[in-house]
């Protein structure tokens, strides 16, 4: 995929799943704000949001909580979690290689500090937590584009027999 500078609301619907309805309601409720915020025009409508591919790749992490059944509380506490606690953006946090990288065991949202320190991001963000045992069930959390399906409209089945009357 080639990056552009910005990209619509539909684009962005397109690529990660989300509905034009969630894009609005996350930007309204500032849980994740557009680059370009639309404005009303002169004929009494409004612009498009806009996305920076920064954006969209954060987007696309969020729909992947959302469709794991993250509430949009718990979305909203990890985003407001790695801004105070740790200083970073999601972006930085599933880029790879920066100071925190998120895991989910499908419950819960954990960060691995570059240190190596382990912090439970929904429950308790400032302790530390002792691992024990194998990170088998974590499962790292990144930007993966992953658009909507398309409905298929279903095939008429063969039933054998004819229709004409002897």
């Amino acid at each position: 995929m080639r990056l552009k500078k910005t990209y619509s609301s539909r684009e962005v619907a397109a690529l990660t799943g989300l509905t034009a309805r969630q894009l609005q309601w996350w930007d309204v409720h500032r849980l994740v704000l557009s680059a370009v915020a639309p404005r009303r025009t002169a004929a009494g409508g409004f612009t498009e949001r806009r996305y920076s591919p920064v954006d969209l790749l954060e987007l696309a992490v969020l729909a992947d909580l959302r469709r794991r059944g993250f509430s949009a509380g718990k979305i909203r506490r990890l985003i407001e979690t790695l801004r105070e606690r740790f200083g970073v953006r999601l972006f930085e946090a599933t880029s790879g290689g920066g100071e925190v990288t998120l895991l989910t065991d499908g419950r819960e949202i954990y960060a691995r500090t570059r240190a190596g320190e382990f912090f439970n991001l929904l429950r308790a963000p400032a302790q530390p937590l002792l691992e024990i045992g194998e990170e088998t069930v974590l499962r790292e959390l990144n930007g993966r584009m992953r658009g909507r399906r398309k409905r298929v409209a279903a095939k008429p089945r063969a039933t054998g027999r004819s229709d004409s009357a002897d």
